[in-house]
C-alpha cells in the first residue's frame, strides 16, 4: 500500500509524521531508538517514492540526513525553496503522549505538532498535490527537510553549500533558489525579519589547592563571577548602545551556562561560561565580539579565553524580500484573509539561506507559544490553511523584481 493511501489528508500525515520519533539529542546520551531523524528519513524517502517524485537523501552526520525532492516546472526558470526541519526537541515532562498523536477538539497533539511537524506535512500535502496535478504555471519547486535544527544545525548549513560550493554532491540543488520559506510556526503571519544569533564559550584560569587553604590558590569561580557581573552591566546598556530595530525589537545578551571546578574540597582551577548574544539586522558578529571583549577587559585584570563561535548566524533583514512577500501575503489573504508582515526575536533557517544572498521568509502554522512545550498541538483549521497556502504560492509564483 502507497503511503499516498494511508495518508490522504494533511492531518493523516502530520499523525503520522508525530508517530516516528526524532528527537534531537542536545548533547545527550543516544541510549534508546527515539533520537536522531533516520527513522523519520526513511518514511520520507517512501514517500517521495510513493508519489514518483525526484528526490535524494544526503548523509550529513551518522544517522542523520537531508531528504530533498525537486518539481520541476517546464514553464519557467523560477525556483523556490521550502524548507523544514525534521527534528524535535527532547520529550521530559510532557503530559500528553508523544509519540501517539491525538486528535480531537480541533487539534493535533504529540511531540513535533507544532515545532515544526506541523509544517512539514502541510508542505507535503502540498508539494504531493503539486506533482500529481502538475498545473500550468507552477514555479520549480524543492523541498528540502532537514536535519539538526534544534541544536547545532548541521542539515541547513549542508544544504546551503550544495549552491555556495557545489561538489556534485546533490544533483537537485546545483545553483541558488530565487526565494525560499523556512517553514517554523508564525499563525500564518510572515515573518520578513527576525534577530540573528552568536553563541560562544569563555574560559578563566586559577590555581587549584586544598580548601582548607584557599588563599594558596587562586579560585577560577570566584575570577569568572567579575567576568559575569561586567557582562551584566554590558547587557543592560545594550538597549542604549545599540538602535533597536523597527520589527525585531532590541539586542540581547544572556549568559545561559556555567561550569567549574571538579570537587567542592578543591579551589576550582577552571570556570567555563556559555553566552548567547541576540543580533539584529545591521550588526555584524565580529564587531559585536570585539565590543563585548573590550568592555570586558577594561574591568578585569586576568586573561579571558574568548573562544570562536559554534553558532553564527546573522540577523534576516528586511531589506531584499518584499517581492516574496507581498506574493506570498496575497496567497493567504486568498485563504484566510488579512495577516501580517511581522519581526520575530527568535532565529531561524532563514539567517544560513539568506546570507547567501537568497531572499528568505518565515512562515508557517501553529503559534511559537505552543513550541517546546509539555502539551504541544496544533489547531487542524490552522494546518489544512498552510496546506493550501504552500500550494497557490508554488502554483502563482511570484514575479522576480528587474535588476536594473
Amino acid at each position: 500500500m502507497h503511503e499516498t493511501d494511508t495518508t490522504s489528508s494533511v492531518t493523516d500525515i502530520l499523525c503520522k509524521l508525530i508517530s516516528i520519533p526524532s528527537v534531537n539529542p542536545m548533547g545527550r546520551d543516544l541510549s534508546g531508538d527515539i533520537y536522531l531523524e533516520e527513522k523519520l528519513s526513511d518514511w520520507l524517502v517512501n514517500f517521495f517514492q510513493s508519489i514518483e517524485a525526484d528526490y535524494e537523501r544526503i548523509e550529513v552526520a551518522p544517522g542523520r540526513a537531508n531528504v530533498i525532492a525537486r518539481y520541476e516546472s517546464p514553464e519557467t526558470d523560477l525556483t523556490l525553496l521550502i524548507d523544514a526541519h525534521q527534528d524535535t526537541v527532547p520529550v521530559d515532562g510532557m503530559t500528553v503522549s508523544a509519540f501517539e498523536p491525538s486528535v480531537q477538539d480541533g487539534k493535533v497533539t504529540g511531540r513535533g505538532a507544532c515545532d515544526v511537524k506541523g509544517g512539514l506535512a502541510a508542505a507535503l500535502f502540498a508539494f504531493r498535490k503539486l506533482v500529481q496535478e502538475r498545473p500550468a504555471g507552477a514555479a520549480n519547486v524543492i523541498l528540502s527537510c532537514t536535519c539538526d535544527e534544534e541544536a547545532t544545525t548541521l542539515g541547513i548549513c549542508d544544504l546551503v553549500k550544495c549552491w555556495q560550493e557545489p561538489d556534485g554532491k546533490s544533483r537537485l540543488i546545483q545553483s541558488p533558489p530565487d526565494g525560499a520559506i523556512i517553514i517554523e510556526p508564525t499563525e500564518l503571519d510572515v515573518v520578513v525579519a527576525h534577530r540573528g544569533v552568536t553563541r560562544f564559550r569563555l574560559n578563566v584560569a586559577g590555581r587549584a589547592c586544598h580548601s582548607s587553604e584557599p588563599t594558596h590558590g587562586v579560585n577560577a569561580i570566584y575570577r569568572m563571577a567579575r567576568v559575569i557581573s561586567a557582562l551584566e552591566e554590558y547587557a543592560a546598556q545594550l538597549s542604549q548602545s545599540v538602535l533597536p530595530h523597527a520589527l525585531c525589537g532590541e539586542a540581547t545578551m544572556s549568559v545561559g551556562r556555567i561550569s567549574g571546578g571538579i570537587s567542592v574540597n578543591i579551589v576550582p582551577d577552571f570556570c567555563s561560561i556559555e553566552v548567547d548574544r541576540r543580533l539584529i539586522p545591521g550588526e555584524e558578529t565580529k564587531k559585536v565580539l570585539q565590543d563585548l571583549f573590550d568592555y570586558v577587559a577594561a574591568r578585569i585584570d586576568f586573561e579571558i579565553e574568548f573562544e570562536e563561535p559554534w553558532i553564527d548566524y546573522p540577523a534576516l533583514g528586511n531589506h531584499n524580500n518584499a517581492w516574496l512577500s507581498n506574493s506570498l501575503m496575497r496567497c493567504i489573504e486568498t485563504v484566510d484573509g488579512t495577516h501580517q508582515a511581522i519581526g520575530v526575536p527568535y532565529c531561524t533557517h532563514a539567517s544560513p539561506v539568506s546570507s547567501t544572498g537568497v531572499p528568505s521568509l518565515v512562515f508557517g502554522p501553529g503559534s511559537i507559544a505552543q513550541a517546546h512545550t509539555k502539551d504541544e498541538y496544533i489547531e487542524i483549521d490552522q494546518l489544512e490553511k498552510a496546506a493550501e497556502i504552500y500550494y497557490l504560492f508554488c502554483t502563482n509564483p511570484p514575479l522576480k523584481p528587474i535588476v536594473t
